[in-house]
């Protein structure tokens, strides 16, 4: 079962999926998301990452709806979504596989790293909006070499996704979770 961490920071992020506010995601949200990736300029520039891209984002409701959409109503609850986080960790190889798509489409220069500001268009771009993300840039360039490399970012993103741990950094990887600081 979820935990209260988990549940906290994963929160955002389903408002921030649920566009039109109901409680509830349908397949439409991930489309308004996949809408909202199209806009980064690599994914723009690049049709073969903009496929990629929306592969991804719809695959993920796909998945979503598939393992907890019991009553197939095509509307997943915060609930079914924390359900389907209890999954994640057996699904380790799979979450990892996306992180080298969200890397390419958001390393918007292309060199091979993730800089603050692009870390902070991630943030932006996931949330809908600008988001204040304090000193997470700081917490998550373990190595303080001013960047995030694929092999970090693919752990970062693991965490994010699988840990329940606030003390892992990858938590914190789509900006800070309310009511909790690093440790």
């Amino acid at each position: 079962m979820a935990s209260e961490f988990q549940r906290t920071k994963l929160q955002d992020m389903f408002n921030a999926f649920d566009v039109n506010g109901d409680g509830c995601l349908e397949e439409e949200d991930f489309a308004a998301l996949a809408s909202r990736w199209s806009r980064l300029p690599r994914v723009r520039a690049d049709a073969e990452l903009a496929a990629r891209v929306e592969d991804v984002l719809l695959g993920w409701w796909q998945h979503l709806s598939s393992a907890v959409d019991s009553d197939n109503d095509g509307r997943i609850d915060m609930n079914d979504l924390l359900a389907m986080v209890d999954r994640l960790p057996s699904m380790r190889e799979t979450v990892a596989a996306t992180a080298d798509t969200v890397f390419d489409a958001v390393d918007a220069n292309g060199d091979g790293r993730i800089s603050r500001g692009e870390h902070q268009q991630l943030i932006d771009l996931w949330h809908g909006r600008g988001v204040t993300t304090g000193d997470v840039f700081d917490r998550l360039d373990q190595d303080a070499d001013g960047h995030l490399s694929r092999p970090e970012f693919t752990v970062l993103w693991t965490q994010f996704w699988i840990s329940d741990d606030p003390a892992e950094p990858g938590n914190y990887l789509c900006g800070p979770v309310a009511g909790r600081s690093f440790r």
